[in-house]
């Protein structure tokens, strides 16, 4: 009981603090990527800690996997250098034996990571690009910020206005203080106008100017022509078609990809899956390259464990592309790589564990025959 618990301690300490570590990296990079984006112009401002919300959870289940074996590999190996190992395994309890607090600490993470990759994932993902997709569907004029000059989605118009105080900051459809540079092939147009709203038709959006001013200016031998206009239409963009959204097999669930017989779905089954079950064999992974020698202590053990994982992970991404090019079936591709893993690793732990039982045999004896001695 004492075994166990002081090494199920030990563990839930160095998950939390690595999670929080790698959490709060990913969020920054998140972060820094999502306002960059808002800045470009491609998601609302308004929408960036919700996407960055989406993105963390999105993230959540390869670093819960990495942060188990970080703190299996970190937690053992701190036990091999302060050759703790030696006096439980001299005490009967063979290396084999911590996979049982390992495991028991272990097993809700697992869930965690299994329920997280197959089924809020997908969910998640799907949200946010209905957020991209709204926001690019969004009229020019909405996406327009009060007193900022902005250019419009197809580059061809700048765009300034005033918001009305009375309109909805939601969905703006009315402004005034209206100003419209369009530029085609070989003419220019500016057009000016005291107040502007948004009507939605069947053949697309546009916007209803009143009492403005309209120049118009040939590029080539710079003529122009003034009118001025108590009403005019200016057509902005297409019709609005919120409800569409761009189906791919990253934002279905995982039923709807079962049913799917395309390339495609199982390229992602295959990826959903392997991560589910290389978040198991990293633990026994974890459990073998713990094991170092106590007279040469030192650190390279997490940054092995580092680069198991980058590897375990690469492959993941290589199984998954040569399911969807038909190179590997889904099944057998899963059982070829994540059975060879958790072989080799239970072979690993196996003779890992036979190792240190004949050392341990070998130096009882030896010291058995010293004692022995006249």
């Amino acid at each position: 009981m004492l075994f166990d618990t002081s090494v199920r301690r030990e563990l839930a300490r160095s998950f939390g603090a690595t999670l929080v570590v790698l959490l709060t990296i990913v969020l920054t990079l998140g972060l820094v990527r999502t306002v960059g984006a808002a800045a470009q112009g491609r998601v609302s401002a308004q929408d960036v800690l919700l996407l960055l919300g989406f993105s963390g959870i999105g993230q959540l289940a390869p670093l819960l996997a990495l942060s188990m074996f970080i703190a299996v590999v970190h937690t053992l190996g701190r036990v091999w250098r302060d050759s703790e190992m030696v006096i439980w395994n001299s005490a009967g309890v063979p290396l084999l034996r911590f996979m049982r607090p390992v495991a028991r600490m272990s097993w809700p993470v697992c869930l965690a990571v299994a329920a997280l990759v197959l089924f809020v994932t997908p969910w998640m993902n799907r949200q946010a690009a209905q957020l991209v997709l709204q926001y690019a569907e969004r009229s020019d004029l909405s996406r327009v910020t009060p007193g900022v000059f902005q250019l419009s989605r197809d580059g061809r118009s700048v765009f300034f206005i005033e918001r009305d105080r009375e309109d909805s900051q939601d969905a703006p459809t009315k402004a005034r203080s209206v100003f419209i540079h369009t530029q085609a092939e070989n003419r220019e147009t500016l057009t000016t106008a005291q107040s502007g709203e948004l009507v939605s038709r069947a053949d697309g959006r546009y916007l209803a100017l009143s009492q403005g001013h309209r120049v118009d200016r040939e590029v080539d031998n710079a003529q122009s022509s003034q009118a001025s206009f108590a009403s005019a239409l200016v057509r902005i963009g297409d019709a609005p078609n919120a409800s569409r959204a761009d189906v791919t097999p990253k934002t279905m669930a995982t039923w709807d990809l079962l049913q799917l017989a395309t390339p495609e779905a199982h390229g992602e089954l295959a990826w959903r899956i392997g991560l589910a079950l290389a978040a198991v064999n990293l633990l026994v992974l974890g459990v073998v390259l713990s094991v170092s020698n106590p007279r040469k202590p030192s650190q390279w053990g997490v940054l092995f464990a580092l680069l198991t994982f980058v590897v375990y992970f690469n492959l993941i991404n290589l199984s998954q592309s040569w399911v969807q090019s038909q190179r590997w079936q889904l099944w057998s591709g899963l059982a070829a790589l994540h059975g060879g893993v958790a072989a080799l690793a239970l072979v690993m732990l196996w003779w890992r564990s036979q190792a240190i039982g004949w050392r341990i045999t070998y130096l009882w004896d030896l010291g058995a025959k010293r004692d022995a001695r006249p």
